[in-house]
């Protein structure tokens, strides 16, 4: 994780320096417009994955074929549905729409085409993703993602060598990239997964129902998701243009490169989520439910704490150009993809007993508030960091959402929910970001500094953690551990 964080955080400077901050602001916002009609995709992923662990969990080997298959169908349906909207409505928006210097046009309409293709090939490695995860074969999984990390270190390269258009390179090399990774999938799936042999397309009206039910409610939390991403990203092109564009994308790919620590580890997590229920072992499930969310939070605090105090000295010595607004925009990302990591195995849960509609009906409907209410925000003249102020808020009363809907569909004790993982963070995290700032404010500006914030907040995080966080079965399992570990050691 560590080294993937810093390939990100390498690549994003050389990025942004080969490009400059306008063409680095066209390549995301136009890469935006492509995610905006993909939104199918992101609604696809999680149901897929759930439809071929629930029948893992349930050892039914014909339907995990018959799933898979039906699968594979659907996202090609869905690749044609995207090349369709995106080289019609979507090219108008980046033509007539996006605030994109004239002389640079062509360039982001050779990057837009581009990206519509690397999308496709994304949609159509979700099924074979799904399987390997839904199979809980992370080796696969962790080694075909150091690859791609590689792939991001091989792209920059080739960035500084030629002498084409930048731009429009990057946008070639993203998309061999995408092309290279899906074949990978392809292979080692068909190669380990006897169900991802396909001779020939099979098609079952009931299961397409069933899963395209299910797909059709999930979508509406998905478009959500998708909608507020993007949506802000259009927005700010509209109000500010392509320099803000940048400085966003430099905030989400570090909050995505943070949030890789902790989405590891929930991924590890999910599958058994899902089992636990289709086998009807619910409390195990709501205990992994409390643990995937805790630990995940922590996890991520450790990483966030050092960024968060530190973003000025540390934006400086990575980009050495620095967007305007990046600052803010990183700080407040790093508070949103926090509390959002909690969201993630609630989703999960509710995905595995098939009765989303409620659940989607309000996590969609209130997260598709944050553009409109960004828009008018903006539109009254407050600064483009609002746009995150209202996702935060939005983000942390569609938490509450969630627990309410997921802790009645799983028969989860919502008062236990808000005691073992809510009350224990509020305890701990001002707590520990009180040491990390007593040490930011005592020392100088340097390296020094940046290694003392982050050895005080993960030393800290661990300490009243373990004190505060963890309940007495828990902390029973832990020094279980320390104990293994000691005795390897004598």
């Amino acid at each position: 994780m560590l080294f993937t964080l810093g390939v990100t955080l390498y690549t994003s400077r050389v990025v942004l320096q080969v490009l400059g901050v306008e063409d680095f602001g066209i390549f995301n916002v136009a890469g935006g417009v492509v995610a905006m009609f993909s939104f199918l995709n992101y609604s696809l992923a999680g149901v897929t994955q759930r439809f071929l662990t629930f029948e893992i969990g349930k050892e039914n080997w014909l339907r995990l074929l018959k799933v898979f298959n039906i699968s594979v169908s659907i996202h090609l349906i869905i690749a044609g549905i995207i090349l369709l909207l995106g080289e019609t409505i979507g090219l108008w928006v980046v033509c007539e729409k996006l605030v994109i210097p004239a002389h640079r046009l062509p360039a982001a309409l050779w990057v837009y085409h581009l990206a519509i293709f690397s999308a496709i090939f994304s949609i159509m490695n979700v099924p074979y993703v799904g399987v390997i995860i839904a199979r809980e074969r992370m080796g696969i999984f962790a080694s075909i993602s150091m690859i791609d990390v590689v792939f991001k270190l091989v792209i920059v390269y080739a960035l500084t060598l030629f002498s084409f258009d930048k731009l429009q390179l990057y946008g070639i090399l993203i998309f061999v990239s995408s092309a290279i990774i899906f074949l990978l999938y392809r292979y080692v799936s068909f190669r380990e997964f006897e169900e991802t042999h396909i001779k020939k397309l099979i098609w079952d009206r009931v299961l397409f129902r069933e899963i395209a039910s299910f797909a059709g409610w999930a979508m509406n939390g998905n478009l959500a998701v998708v909608g507020y991403t993007q949506g802000l990203n259009v927005l700010l092109n509209l109000f500010f243009g392509p320099a803000t564009n940048a400085a966003r994308a430099v905030a989400v790919q570090v909050q995505n490169a943070v949030n890789g620590f902790s989405s590891g580890f929930q991924t590890s997590l999910n599958p058994q989520i899902t089992k636990n229920y289709a086998t009807g072992e619910l409390t195990h499930m709501h205990k992994l439910i409390f643990t995937s969310s805790k630990l995940s939070f922590f996890l991520l605090l450790v990483i966030s704490l050092p960024l968060f105090y530190e973003t000025p000295f540390v934006l400086g010595l990575w980009l050495g150009q620095v967007p305007d607004g990046s600052i803010n925009f990183i700080r407040l990302t790093l508070l949103v993809g926090l509390f959002s990591t909690l969201s993630n195995p609630l989703i999960v849960a509710i995905h595995a007993t098939g009765n989303i509609k409620r659940f989607q009906l309000w996590e969609g409907s209130i997260l598709l508030l944050i553009v409109p209410i960004s828009y008018f925000i903006l539109k009254f003249g407050y600064p483009a960091e609002s746009v995150f102020v209202v996702h935060l808020l939005i983000a942390l009363i569609a938490q509450g959402i969630r627990i309410w809907i997921v802790g009645h569909a799983i028969a989860m004790d919502r008062i236990q929910y808000f005691k073992k993982i809510v009350l224990r963070i509020l305890v701990v995290l001002p707590i520990c970001a009180v040491c990390s700032f007593g040490v930011h404010c005592n020392l100088p500006e340097g390296f020094l500094r940046v290694a003392c914030v982050g050895l005080t907040g993960m030393l800290s995080v661990v300490f009243f953690l373990y004190l505060f966080g963890l309940d007495q079965t828990e902390k029973l399992v832990v020094k279980s551990y320390m104990k293994k570990l000691t005795s390897r050691k004598k």
